[in-house]
Parts: C-alpha cells; structure tokens; sequence
C-alpha cells in the first residue's frame, strides 16, 4: 500500500515531506511488534498513527484499546489498565479484567503517556519486557501478549531530569520513535486543511463553504497555529457559523487569530521540546522563583532593622554582613533610576549613600524610614509582581523576561493578559 493510499484510507490531509516520513516509519515498523513512541505537540493528529500501526499488523484482526493515561485518575489507573480481584479495594464488588487483558492479541494504545504515576510506570515496563502483569489486589502473574504504541507531546528526556518519567521505560518505548511535524513546519498543507474543514462544515450544517481571499489565505498560512489542526478544525468551524459572507478576507480572520500574528516573530510561543500545556512544571517554577523571593524579603528586613539599630547609619561592618544583599538590591534600584553613589561623610567609618525618598539629616547621612513589609500569601499578587519585576528588569522584553521566570513566552503572555500587567 503507498503513502498515497494510506492518506486516503485513514483521512490524512497533507504532502509535507516530514509528514510523508512519519507515516513511512509507521508502515514499516507496523509488521513487526516493537513497542513505538509518537511524539509532537498536542493537536498534530498523533491518535491516528497507532491506528495505521495496527491495522497494518498481524494482530489487525485483534482488539484495538485506546487509553487516554491523562484522565484517568492516578488512584484507579492501575486497575484500568491491569484489573483488579473482588474486594481488592473499597468499590471493588466484584472481579475486573484490565485493559492489557482485554487487549491480549490485540494493541492497545497509551495517549499521555508522560502523565502515568511512577508506580504504574514500573508495572508497564514489566509488561513491555516480559509481557507478564498482575491484577490490583493478586500474587497470580498473567501473561498477555499485546502490542503497546504510546504517546505524548511532554518533553520526556527533561521530564526524566525531574523525576517524572523512568529512564529504562522511555528506552523500552523509544524502540521505534515516529515525530509528527507542527503544523507550522508543513505550511504547503495549512490551506488545504482548511478547504476540507470548510467543506465538512458546510455539509454539517448545510450551508455554502466559506472561501478565503488572498490576504486572509496569507494570513492563515503565515499565522502560528499554537493548536495545530486541532485549533486550524475549531477557527474554520468557528468562521463557518458566525460569519454570514462566505467570502472571507484578512480582517475578517483576523478576529479568531489570537494575538492577530502573521508570522513566529515575536509571537508567544512554547519551545519545540518544551512540556506544551504543563502546568506542573510552570507551578514549579513559580513555587521556587516564591521562596527566593521570601528569602530575599527576609533579608531586607533583617538589614532594616540592623540600619535602625545604628541610627541609620550604613556602617562598614553592616555592609561587609549584608554585601550580597546590597549588591543584588542596590544595582537593581539603580537600574530603575535611583541616584546611589556611595560617598565619605565627616565620619571616615560612615557610608553615606544618597537616595530619593530618605530623609538625610545636616551630615547627609543615612535616617531609615520605618519600614512595615506586609508579606502576602496570596499565589497571584506574587505572581504578579514577580512578572511586574521581570519585565522592568528586562525593559518590556518579554523573551527575557520568560526566560528569567523560567517559564514560557506562551505562558508569560497569558498571564500578562490575565492579570492585565502593563509593561
């Protein structure tokens, strides 16, 4: 069977070259029974390639189980996939076969895989070397022979740094790697994606098919497509329905392009390996960019209360105790427009620093304000001003600015929205 026929049997769209490679590892790999792992960003149409595989195999005539490993709760997934005995739990009433028993013969499919617990991680990995597994709440081993083809579109070699994902199990599972393409990456199919969406949709609803001008086909094909054919399927259904021309030109379209972006530069993105969608890793990130900044306001108060305690006067000896404190805070203000140029008073033991809004007294030197830090525990005030900092520390550069907080463009920009943060 050619490319061409494997196209048209499953409902692939397309003449992408790297598209055209993906389905050719898929058909060459489906005859044998080596475990595979499709990767790309979510929305590329990975679920569709598992289906060639199997039906391109000798267990075509078996059962074909697809599992979504993402929502299935991390308190049941074990009996999901490996059945569980009567009573092996509470709600166990009675016996249950698990999907690599119902599956035996067959192949079964695991979509998000990267979102499997640790534990469940260690029991596919045993079914993958030595197709053996034992139900929830059972010591009997059972046998199943089962193809497995799994999936994700999370970073995996960075999600093993973390600890989230075992390294021997991404092996066992890379056996036969099939990357699927952004949609981005085959732009010479973004219109005739959208011209079978747009046919589909007007048949559906019964109704004429909407056709683009050439600014808004150039609009489309230069646009970024975070969604991929998923987010290109919801635009053209949207447009279908709501708009009464079906005639549409650029300014029409314009309005369900989010950030109306006619190319990558400058658009918020996520990183080609980056975990699209991850909002663990972002929490992360956040979590730990809080407790620097919790430590950092410790220090501040514990330098104000020392520059209290010696009458404002910042001393050599509380700049030697506090320099890393200083130097961080201090050429940060500076930045920011404040005038610090640290100077000899009539003291030779005194620094003298002069700044804006410090009351000095005849010799210029230092009287501390009180000082009251109320300390928010509030995720999104900190959130907030930890975006706030970032952005004037970077001048508005959001590419900076991301990569300061250790999170994405993507996200940045949404959260820029969100919280309406001007800068």
């Amino acid at each position: 069977m050619t490319i061409q026929e494997i196209k048209q049997r499953f409902g692939i769209i397309g003449t992408s070259p790297l598209l055209d490679r993906a389905i050719d590892i898929a058909v060459q790999v489906a005859p044998t029974d080596l475990a595979v792992l499709i990767t790309g960003e979510s929305g590329t149409g990975k679920e569709v390639f598992p289906q060639i595989i199997h039906q391109m195999s000798a267990k075509k005539h078996g059962a074909y189980i697809a599992v979504n490993c993402g929502a299935i709760p991390e308190g049941t997934i074990d009996s999901e996939l490996f059945g569980h005995e009567k009573g092996s739990f509470t709600g166990a009433n009675e016996a249950r076969k698990g999907y690599f028993e119902v599956a035996d013969g067959g192949t079964i499919f695991l979509d998000e895989v990267a979102e499997m617990p640790l534990a469940t991680q260690a029991r596919l990995l045993r079914v993958l070397e030595t197709g053996e597994f034992i139900r929830v709440g059972s010591s009997k081993v059972q046998k199943t022979n089962v193809r497995v083809v799994a999936a994700t579109n999370v970073n995996i070699p960075e999600a093993i740094s973390r600890g989230r994902f075992r390294e021997d199990l991404y092996y066992r599972l890379n056996t036969v790697p099939i990357l699927l393409p952004a949609l981005r990456e085959r732009r010479q199919d973004i219109h005739m994606l959208f011209r079978k969406f747009a046919s589909d949709f007007a048949a559906k609803y019964r109704m004429p098919v909407i056709k683009l001008q050439p600014d808004a086909e150039k609009l489309l094909t230069n646009y970024y497509w975070h969604g991929n054919i998923r987010q290109l399927k919801n635009v053209t259904e949207q447009v279908s329905i709501i708009e009464k021309t079906r005639d549409i030109d650029g300014d029409i379209l314009k309005k369900y392009l989010p950030d109306h972006q006619t190319s990558t530069a400058g658009v918020p993105m996520l990183a080609r390996n980056a975990q699209t969608g991850n909002e663990t890793q972002e929490r992360d990130f956040l979590f730990q960019l809080l407790q620097q900044m919790r430590t950092e306001l410790n220090d501040l108060k514990a330098l104000t209360m020392q520059l209290m305690q010696s009458g404002g006067r910042l001393t050599p000896e509380l700049m030697q105790q506090n320099a890393p404190v200083l130097q961080k805070h201090f050429t940060e203000f500076q930045q920011h427009g404040g005038n610090m140029n640290s100077s000899t008073s009539h003291n030779e033991n005194t620094v003298v620093i002069h700044e804006p809004g410090w009351q000095n007294n005849v010799h210029d030197e230092i009287v501390a304000p009180e000082v009251f830090v109320e300390d928010s525990l509030s995720l999104q005030d900190k959130e907030i001003e930890l975006i706030t900092r970032a952005l004037e520390k970077h001048r508005g550069k959001r590419k900076n600015a991301a990569k300061e907080l250790g999170i994405s463009e993507r996200t940045l920009y949404r959260k820029i929205n969100e919280y309406d943060i001007k800068g």
